[in-house]
């Protein structure tokens, strides 16, 4: 497997400088985009810390709001109130805390039957992409962030679920594999992107990527291959308890 297939990693200390440092690339990509700039929100716990630091007096200066529209790689079917809800848990930290225009907000639908739903998004996505079918030279999203399980799953992309092989829709429920139905983005609409990049902190994930660095792994994490830039932001303990130290800057295609 080719180093440009596996990606490049930049490891960090830990969560917090992981996420100031995401934070500060994301600002600096942003800017530098003419025009509208989508992104494709992750859930999970060091997502929710940069999406706090972006809306914190620090950052949000700097960050360019009103020329981001945000969507999200995958939801769990519940209300925009559960606790269990990604849309919450960006609302709390990032969205109402910044400057963010109401239009630019594009929650994946909750209401209805999942396969409705699922429908339903895809329109919006095609809508702010403005065709029905992705084209390599033009991204749908300029920046989509992704979290890693340690099964391997990344989105709602579960091991062994059919919506691992569709390749036409860019939106699904997921039926199985979890207590709730999830409405995930398949791999067209996650690889329809200028850069993809993977968070992933903690001792526990550290067996998964090393396994996925290697390059013969077929989890759906390993499988993702963007049309742009695949970087993987890790800290030292997910990077392997065992491996020397590295700082950001430490740059490898093949893993640790």
């Amino acid at each position: 497997m080719s180093n440009e297939t596996i990606g490049r990693v930049e490891i960090l200390p830990d969560p917090l400088a992981l996420a100031r440092h995401v934070a500060t690339w994301m600002i600096a990509v942003a800017r530098e985009t003419d025009g509208a700039f989508r992104v494709s929100l992750s859930g999970g716990s060091t997502p929710k810390t940069l999406y706090g630091l972006l809306a914190s007096p620090e950052f949000k200066d700097r960050f360019p709001w009103r020329n981001v529209s945000w969507f999200w790689g995958d939801e769990r079917f519940v209300s925009y109130d559960d606790p269990e809800s990604n849309y919450r848990m960006v609302r709390e930290a990032m969205l109402t805390k910044a400057p963010v225009p109401r239009e630019n907000v594009h929650p994946v639908p909750v209401n209805g039957s999942p396969q409705d739903a699922a429908r339903r998004y895809e329109r919006t996505l095609q809508d702010a992409y403005g065709a029905t079918t992705l084209d390599p030279d033009r991204p749908l999203f300029d920046l989509t962030l992704l979290g890693l399980g340690t099964d391997g799953h990344t989105a709602s992309l579960l091991p062994g679920d059919p919506v691992l092989e569709e390749r036409e829709r860019w939106v699904a429920a997921v039926a199985h594999g979890r207590p709730e139905v999830r409405i995930t983005m398949t791999y067209p609409a996650i690889e329809s992107s200028r850069r993809v990049a993977f968070l992933v902190t903690g001792r526990e994930k550290a067996p998964i990527l090393r396994t996925i660095r290697a390059g013969n792994s077929q989890v759906p994490a390993a499988r993702i291959r963007p049309v742009g830039e695949l970087v993987w932001f890790v800290d030292q303990a997910a990077a392997d308890e065992h491996a020397n130290k590295h700082q950001v800057g430490k740059r490898s295609g093949s893993g640790d």
